[in-house]
């Protein structure tokens, strides 16, 4: 095993499978200085302004002279001064694949009245606003298996009571883009598959008035969802106790569901990475998106998201795209954000993060071209703003930020009953409703990490597996964690703290 990978012939750069030590040759180059794991090392001698490829793509430019052999990163690398806006060919709909004949898989699932299938089954305690956090959460503490494990003894059928509170709901403008985006995610929420049943708490006079977002969501109370406010119910301890006798009621209803085999057509997973590194667009990037290509030939659903970590790399996906306007759709959001972070002082370069660059990551270009290999091969089916309802199947996008639990918490409220965290530096993800499975990119994370990881995707920078076989790998985890196998973030309790729905306006 060479201790370099290179992964297009027409590349600028190798990346270090182990430490490269100053003096040892690595494909005819001699190496300048020490090169850590997970980093490059130029190939070529390289002008300062001339472009650098990885994946045969444009990470970013010299921004002085580089030698052959010499480290390449932040101290040489940088977007150019156009701050990553150079031409892309969009190629709309150039790389659509013919249909195939659909797969079959199965999986444990628990199917819903109104035909969609869950992978768990919570009772979900929503906030209408940070004022009434702690109510709903002391509603959901009494139902805790760690500190009252009395309280669901008889219901071994729920997963669970959870509460899923937020820092926004006022001071914001109640007709705005904002509130726009709060009302569909706490709908998402209220109605998702993986919750039996929702209480929504309130305050009672804050922006987010629940009348209104219940009208402007088409929704109404029912057996499975309650609403009701601290001020009209006459305080927290009378509205705390509100909440734990609903929940009793509906606990025996919510307990009577089986569990049975249903097609992995009902599965949609929200794709994540976090904490990445130089081997997360090499080992589990690619392996999740092989994951994503088995899931979508069986009928399955993914959403590729985090548009600023795209950012960059849009191109490959356009040429995915089933019609030119999905794609034009797509390159509609990346201009939004362009224009979003010109206004608020910012940049689309604002990543790699610390973590990322110490990981061998260098510009926003490296780090988008390897997100994008999550989405795997197939076609580009639709594309979503912000927890809006994903209606279609197979591989789709959703406009999101690129902070993880924001962007997870629009794909769940988009009907993602599944999450795939891939991660190089290491996360501590989990989410609720809807179980996350973290893919290590290294082995030496694995090691460091093991109780927080689900599976070891270093194998393949190891040359233990292949990409192909670390996907089917993945794919067979993910049928096994939604038939009701704990995934590790799960066994850890988290899941409540990473509802994050993203805040977008001025807060007044």
């Amino acid at each position: 095993m060479t201790p370099f990978i290179r992964l297009h012939p027409a590349d600028d750069v190798l990346i270090a499978r182990t430490q490269l030590v100053g003096g040892s040759v690595a494909q005819d180059v001699t190496i300048k200085g020490l090169i850590p794991p997970g980093h490059k090392v130029a190939t070529r001698a390289i002008a300062q302004g001339e472009p650098v490829r990885r994946y045969n793509q444009i990470i970013g430019f010299a921004s002085k002279p580089i030698a052959a052999g010499e480290h390449v990163h932040t101290h040489n690398l940088g977007v150019g001064p156009n701050g990553g806006d150079f031409a892309r060919d969009y190629a709309f709909g150039a790389d659509v694949k013919p249909p195939t004949a659909k797969r079959e898989a199965s999986f444990m699932g628990i199917k819903r009245g109104d035909g969609r299938v869950a992978t768990r089954n919570y009772i979900g305690i929503l906030s209408s606003v940070n004022c009434s956090a702690t109510a709903a959460r002391a509603i959901a503490d009494h139902f805790s298996r760690q500190t009252n494990p009395a309280a669901l003894a008889d219901y071994p059928m729920v997963d669970g009571v959870v509460a899923l509170t937020h820092g926004t709901g006022c001071g914001m403008d109640t007709e705005g883009m904002g509130m726009q985006i709060l009302e569909r995610t706490l709908a998402g929420y209220a109605t998702h598959a993986n919750f039996w049943g929702v209480l929504v708490v309130g305050l009672g006079c804050e922006a987010n008035q629940i009348n209104a977002w219940l009208a402007h969501s088409s929704l109404r109370e029912g057996d499975t969802l309650k609403v009701f406010n601290i001020q009209d119910t006459g305080g927290t301890r009378k509205t705390v106790e509100k909440g734990i006798a609903l929940v009793k009621e509906m606990l025996p209803k919510a307990n009577a569901v089986k569990r049975e085999p249903c097609s992995a057509s009902h599965i949609t997973i929200g794709l994540q990475c976090g904490g990445s590194d130089g081997y997360s667009g090499i080992s589990a990037n690619p392996a999740l998106g092989a994951a994503v290509d088995l899931l979508v030939a069986h009928g399955g659903t993914a959403i590729l998201s985090e548009t600023p970590e795209i950012y960059g790399a849009e191109h490959l996906l356009t040429r995915r795209a089933i019609r030119r306007e999905v794609g034009e759709k797509l390159i509609e959001r990346i201009r939004w954000w362009e224009h979003y972070t010109e206004v608020n002082e910012g940049e689309m370069n604002n990543n790699p993060s610390p973590g990322n660059k110490a990981g061998g990551l260098t510009t926003i270009l490296e780090k988008s071209l390897g997100a994008v290999a999550k989405g795997g091969t197939t076609n580009l089916e639709a594309v979503y703003e912000y927890a809006e309802p994903v209606k279609a199947h197979g591989f789709v996008y959703m406009d999101t930020p690129g902070y993880d639990p924001v962007s997870a918490t629009g794909q769940v409220a988009g009907g993602a009953n599944m999450i795939c965290f891939t991660t190089g530096r290491g996360s501590a993800y989990g989410c609720a409703p809807s179980p996350s499975l973290k893919l290590a990119t290294n082995t030496a994370l694995w090691q460091r990490q093991e109780e927080d990881m689900d599976i070891n995707c270093g194998e393949i920078i190891d040359g233990k597996a292949t990409i192909a076989e670390m996907g089917r790998r993945i794919f067979e985890l993910v049928l096994a964690t939604a038939s009701g196998e704990a995934s590790k973030s799960e066994k850890h309790g988290y899941g409540q703290n990473e509802f994050v729905p993203w805040q977008v306006g001025a807060v007044m």
